[in-house]
């Protein structure tokens, strides 16, 4: 079993780092900026790169990265390394069309994913795979799961950036194997380790709050009667995970605990409406981001399709679990359907929903273990590595699509592929080809893929 985990996580975390997005995304940029001034000044001012990133905010003609502090905090020991092997970036003038300044950025974005968000989703796939296989004693159904959820889905690419997204969804996955897991024993350990993931989950995306209350409560629900000890225990790691680096960051950027960086956002008006543009939730937009050409999740995840079914069969044997993470999942779609700006701007599928898919991906595991004929494993089979070509498509090419495209598979992700227009570690860094950097990934990934297959342990 040892070797199976070891065998995911390596795959998990070398096909997240092995691509990569543009380090001078705006929404990566805004976190980095960010990181590097805290690691090389100490304050949290980024006026230095204001005409570098549209995603500002503005306190006392001063300016700030305008989101949640938790992948900042995450990335300050990649920051901090970056500046060991190599110049401070503030030696270096800042402008987006520099090459020199842009490759620095690449260099901290690079050890950032390959510190933070490629971590999130290994851990993510592991949690993933015990509990497939502790829920339906099938391995084949927790490892069918585990690829689904980690690289059959656009977790894969929003793993190669340093926006939140998907290590909210990892996240959640950790914290309902742990609850999971703190009600079958250990259970202070496990309840811990599920009340500090959720609390990162809120540092990381505040929004989580809403879908993260959701796992909480059954969490607290499952665990009551059994260890009071243990609830208790999950609500201090969770409020200590949270509120601690979230006090630490506001004093050095704010001076004040009582402070976002929403509050001050500069150039976005819908978030002046409901709450930080959150208003409330739109039927015709949840259907987009469902099944609509440009955000369908459909489309760039069809495996979350028998995932969902797989919710529905978990509930004969787990009915409190399967409603859970049904509900949450719900939570997670009808906030972004609420959001003002749904649609993400730049983004390959719905960005705002992938905190959900983790959720729903967990399905795959009974839905797996109901089937009970060749064909029908075939089909899912089939299923799942429609999908995974999907998002490996996805993540070298560019998980950021622009707005402007009526269907991103299509254009400018298959586009991207016929003129080679791709990113992967060797064509970043040693000016190889970029279809040789994809043709070394597929190598040792199907390598990787080939052993994990050839095991087939009992929980």
């Amino acid at each position: 079993m040892v070797r199976t985990r070891l065998l995911l996580a390596a795959l998990v975390w070398l096909s997240c780092v092995w691509f990569g997005s543009w380090a001078l995304n705006p929404n990566n940029a805004t976190r980095m900026y960010a990181g590097m001034t805290l690691v090389e000044r100490g304050d949290a001012r980024i006026d230095a790169y204001r005409a570098l990133t549209i995603d500002e905010a503005e306190f006392d003609g001063h300016f700030y990265m305008d989101k949640a502090s938790g992948m900042t905090l995450l990335s300050l020991p990649a920051m901090a390394l970056a500046d060991k092997i190599g110049p401070p970036i503030e030696y270096i003038p800042p402008t987006i069309y520099d090459a020199r300044f842009e490759h620095l950025m690449t260099v901290r974005l690079r050890l950032a994913v390959a510190m933070v968000s490629a971590v999130i989703a290994a851990l993510a796939a592991l949690a993933m795979h015990d509990l497939g296989l502790r829920l339906t004693g099938s391995a084949s159904g927790a490892l069918v799961a585990s690829l689904g959820f980690a690289l059959g889905t656009p977790v894969w690419g929003w793993s190669t950036t340093l926006f939140g997204h998907a290590p909210v969804a990892g996240l959640f996955v950790i914290a309902v194997w742990a609850l999971w897991r703190a009600g079958k024993g250990h259970a202070m350990r496990f309840a811990a380790i599920g009340g500090a993931a959720l609390g990162l989950a809120v540092l990381i995306e505040f929004e989580a709050a809403l879908a993260g209350s959701v796992i909480a409560i059954w969490g607290a629900l499952r665990l009551w009667r059994a260890d009071r000890r243990a609830v208790a225990a999950a609500v201090a790691a969770g409020l200590v995970t949270l509120l601690v680096p979230f006090t630490t960051y506001n004093m050095i950027a704010f001076g004040t605990p009582f402070r976002l960086g929403y509050q001050g956002v500069v150039g976005f008006a819908g978030m002046d409406q409901g709450l930080f543009g959150l208003t409330s939730p739109k039927p015709i937009v949840l259907l987009k981001l469902l099944v609509g050409l440009r955000r369908g999740l459909v489309w760039v995840a069809p495996v979350l399709a028998p995932a969902a079914v797989g919710l529905w069969l978990l509930g004969r044997k787990h009915r409190g679990l399967a409603v859970m993470l049904a509900m949450a999942a719900l939570t997670v779609l009808l906030v972004n359907s609420a959001y003002v700006y749904w649609d993400g701007g730049h983004s390959t599928g719905p960005r705002h929903s992938v905190p959900a898919i983790g959720l729903i991906a967990i399905g795959l595991a009974p839905f797996w273990a109901s089937l009970r004929h060749a064909w029908e494993r075939a089909v899912t089979v089939g299923v799942l590595l429609v999908s995974v070509v999907i998002n490996l498509m996805i993540a070298a090419a560019n998980i950021t699509a622009p707005d402007t495209y009526r269907f991103p598979l299509a254009d400018p992700i298959l586009t991207a592929w016929n003129a080679g227009a791709l990113r992967t570690l060797p064509s970043d860094f040693l000016g190889w080809s970029p279809i040789i950097g994809v043709q070394i990934y597929l190598t040792a990934a199907v390598a990787l893929t080939s052993l994990l297959a050839r095991r087939r342990e009992g929980p």
